[in-house]
């Protein structure tokens, strides 16, 4: 399974990208983060069911310095990674 998550607040500048790396790997998903030009950040990530759902409750949380304003997701079809990467 792989969803698309567009993360909306503040969430640029503040080491959330390096997170929502540490939330996947710990959840056992694969794909990618980046910064987006509008100030959001948007992730690919690809997993079975149960850890996406997992992945997404600690993307909502967020991290110390983050602030969550909203999520919007989208499944798409399923995407091959190997790993979790930031991309610039």
């Amino acid at each position: 399974m792989t969803r698309r998550f567009v993360v909306s607040g503040r969430v640029q500048g503040v080491g959330f990208r390096d997170f929502v790396r540490r939330a996947a790997r710990s959840h056992s998903v694969r794909g990618w983060v980046r910064n987006r030009e509008d100030g959001r950040v948007e992730a690919l990530a690809t997993g079975d069911p149960e850890s996406l759902a997992a992945f997404e409750a600690t993307l909502r949380a967020g991290s110390a310095l983050s602030r969550i304003e909203s999520i919007e997701t989208a499944d798409l079809e399923d995407a091959p990674f190997s790993d979790f990467e930031v991309r610039r």
